[in-house]
């Protein structure tokens, strides 16, 4: 069974693609833009997402696809990788699947030209888990030191254990060659 979470993912993809969503059985299209902002959905998405699960709008489907996001959030319906090209793919688990999938009618997709659609992502904490497999990294090299096994490797990079958080201070005094040259 697809989860809610999992249905804003597939559209949030999707609408990053250019793709819309048709609510009141057709009758009104729906995109919104932009669709992620920073670490979460914008609330463009957000408001978009409310009018799709009203139940006012009615039949609420994803452009050039049959079912509707209400039967995704059924058990009848998963959501996984296309096979063709990396994008969420609703798929039915009884019965006959879907006639195809939604990047069908999208003119040169796959395309690895440009960036592909993703979820929103936090940059402090993508940093974090770079930094803790850095560390993971280093604690195993200090202890295959530590136990006389040689490292082929070269010596790691000492990383700080607390890195500065920037709260854009440095963006509004800007910073002369001079003064840098002086640190």
């Amino acid at each position: 069974m697809a989860s809610a979470t999992q249905v804003r993912q597939y559209l949030a993809y999707w609408f990053q693609l250019g793709k819309k969503v048709l609510i009141g059985n057709g009758q009104e299209a729906l995109l919104p833009v932009p669709v992620l902002k920073s670490d979460q959905y914008s609330r463009q998405f957000e408001d978009c997402w409310q009018r799709i699960t009203s139940p006012e709008s009615g039949d609420c489907y994803l452009e050039g696809t049959s079912e509707t996001i209400a039967e995704l959030l059924t058990p009848e319906w998963e959501i996984i990788q296309c096979a063709r090209c990396p994008m969420p793919l609703a798929i039915r688990t009884v019965g006959m699947p879907a006639a195809s999938c939604a990047c069908h009618d999208l003119p040169n997709w796959p395309n690895t030209e440009i960036p592909m659609p993703r979820e929103p992502v936090s940059s402090q904490n993508h940093l974090n888990s770079i930094r803790h497999r850095l560390l993971a990294v280093h604690s195993q090299e200090e202890k295959d030191e530590d136990n006389g096994a040689e490292s082929k490797n070269p010596p790691a990079v000492v990383i700080p254990l607390e890195l500065p958080v920037c709260h854009n201070a440095c963006h509004s005094h800007p910073i002369s060659s001079d003064q840098l040259a002086a640190n």
